[in-house]
């Protein structure tokens, strides 16, 4: 596994970076839910650039109204969409549907954009890593996380809160990113971070996204980085 692991002093200001490169560049985005992003999507609006060539997709989505605030959607609007001008194109994933109709309406948009791909190839993969190591909506045990027939999956049943069904990009779809993004900030992820990303982590939905993916890096604040850092002094 190969990954570029960078511990900065503000990995949000990093990510906006890197999302307004790839929007700048024209490209196709995949956005990530949870408290963490929503500085960096701030910092991405503030930054010079394009964003009308962009579109914007998601990993996950909850299964809930667009205007709800658990809501992924929700949150890139208020603090990305709503603020750049010209607007990019926004594929939103219809958690109010339902899991099922949700995810079959979901695919069915990406492989009109994606029509001569085997997987959804974004060339920007935003993801953020929960504390028990899943990412996107695939848990580790899960049966979601096993699915490799279909780019997008209905998850019943979360493994953490919100404890609502949800809509998940499948392994094969998250895995086929030209880059894909960490983005883990917090004490509290960074038992997770060791298991995801050290020398001798666990099989956790986020180590196979960065052991099947094309080019990974992992932006970590110093809380996050702290027991990465201690394994990697034991090897």
């Amino acid at each position: 596994m190969t990954v570029d692991v960078r511990v900065l002093d503000d990995p949000a200001a990093g990510t906006a970076r890197c999302l307004a490169a790839a929007a700048n560049a024209g490209g196709h985005i995949a956005l990530t839910g949870g408290s963490t992003p929503r500085a960096a999507y701030e910092q991405a609006a503030a930054l010079p650039g394009d964003w009308g060539d962009a579109t914007l997709w998601w990993g996950d989505e909850r299964c809930v109204a667009p205007d709800d605030e658990r809501s992924n959607y929700a949150l890139a609007r208020d603090s990305l969409i709503a603020r750049l001008d010209p607007a990019p194109r926004v594929e939103r994933i219809e958690g109010e549907r339902g899991s099922a109709a949700g995810a079959e309406r979901y695919e069915r948009v990406l492989h009109r954009a994606f029509e001569n791909e085997l997987a959804p190839r974004f060339d920007l993969l935003l993801l953020g890593l929960g504390s028990d190591g899943h990412c996107a909506s695939l848990f580790a045990g899960a049966p979601a996380l096993e699915v490799t027939d279909r780019w997008v999956v209905a998850v019943e049943r979360a493994g953490l809160e919100p404890f609502v069904p949800r809509i998940s990009l499948t392994l094969p779809a998250l895995t086929a990113a030209r880059e894909t993004v960490f983005l883990v900030a917090g004490a509290d992820k960074a038992e997770a971070v060791r298991r995801a990303f050290g020398p001798q982590g666990d099989d956790l939905p986020a180590r196979r996204v960065a052991e099947g993916a094309a080019a990974v890096t992992v932006l970590l604040d110093d809380a996050a980085a702290s027991e990465l850092r201690g394994a990697a002094r034991k090897t």
